[in-house]
Formats: structure tokens, C-alpha cells, sequence
């Protein structure tokens, strides 16, 4: 048995459940700020499990017009407290410009794969219960039509067949490959 065989379970036990959290934390901002329904099951689930940090935070971090900064907050310092903690058990260090770095890196991709895996779920819904509404249709919805809208401006009509979500998975997946590179190699230098 290498060194790896207790490092790599609590590595993965770290990052599941910080990821998790964050992922809750990063739904609840994107919801906010797409104006998703919170009446939604699905949406008073994620704000019971992110309210009480985010109470605490509101008294001191404002929000910005539709941008809730306490949510931000709250993933990038979770984000950056789960990569210094994996970082540690790895016996590695970096600096904590490089550490931020890393952390809004981390939180970019995760906002990206959010909207990917949600236009993916919307696309199958729609062939599968069309018209149908449910909790997790409803908040799909919310979340994808003002990126799909963008892309509908810009792609002409096509007898019925709409492209937009191939345009939009195509945009994200750019953004994946033109912004996370450089901040890796960013990250790389600083760290």
C-alpha cells in the first residue's frame, strides 16, 4: 500500500462534501439571480440548506442590484477552504493569491457545468414531457431561457427546430477552453 491509501479517501471525502455545499450555495445564486421561482421545492430546499451561513453573511456583505455577493462570498471562501484542506492532506502549499486564484477557477467551472448539464436536462425533458410541469422542469426553465434567449437572438428561425441549446453548449464549452487554461497557468506561476 502506497502513501495514497488513506490520502485519497479523505481527499475525495472533502471534496464531495464541499462540493456539494458549494453547488447548493451556487444554485441559490443563480437561481436569485435569474428570478427562478421560490416557492419551487427544489428551491426552498436550497435555501433551507444555504439560509443559516447566508443570514449571518447579509448583515455585512450587500447585495448589488440582482447579484446576491454574500452567496459569492460564501462559495469562494468554501471553495478556497476546501482546496487549502485537500491541499494540507496532500502535503502541498501555496500562496494565498494562488489559492484564490484556484478557488475562483474552481467556482467559474463549476457555474459553467451548471448551466451545461442544466440545458442537457431541460433538452431531454422536452422530448421525453413535453408541456409538462414540474419542480425540477420549472426551475430549469429559469435557469436556461436567459442564455437560450441570447442564443435565439443571434440564430435565425429554423422551421420549428430550435438550435439554441447547441449554441449555447457550444459558447460554454469555449468559455471552458478560453478562460480556464490561462487561470490555470496563472495559478501555476503564482503558486
Amino acid at each position: 500500500m502506497g502513501s495514497n491509501y488513506m490520502t485519497d479517501p479523505v481527499v475525495f471525502l472533502i471534496d464531495t462534501l464541499f462540493s456539494l455545499y458549494i453547488l447548493a450555495v451556487m444554485l441559490r445564486f443563480l437561481l436569485q439571480w435569474t428570478q427562478a421561482d421560490f416557492y419551487n421545492p427544489v428551491s426552498q430546499f436550497l435555501v433551507k440548506v444555504t439560509h443559516p451561513p447566508l443570514r449571518v453573511m447579509r448583515r455585512f456583505i450587500p447585495a448589488f442590484g440582482r447579484i446576491d455577493s454574500s452567496s459569492l462570498v460564501l462559495a469562494l471562501l468554501l471553495q478556497m477552504l476546501a482546496n487549502f484542506a485537500i491541499l494540507a492532506v496532500k502535503d502541498l502549499s501555496v500562496g494565498f493569491v494562488a489559492l484564490a486564484l484556484l478557488s475562483f477557477a474552481d467556482l467559474l467551472k463549476i457555474i459553467l457545468d451548471i448551466f451545461v448539464y442544466a440545458i442537457f436536462a431541460a433538452a431531454i425533458l422536452s422530448w421525453f414531457a413535453p408541456g409538462n410541469y414540474s419542480g425540477a422542469s420549472s426551475i430549469l426553465y429559469s435557469l436556461t431561457e436567459p442564455l437560450l434567449n441570447v442564443c435565439r437572438r443571434v440564430i435565425p428561425d429554423l422551421g420549428g427546430i430550435d438550435l439554441s441549446p447547441l449554441a449555447a453548449l457550444v459558447l460554454l464549452q469555449l468559455a471552458k477552453m478560453m478562460v480556464l487554461p490561462p487561470l490555470h497557468q496563472l495559478i501555476a506561476i503564482l503558486g
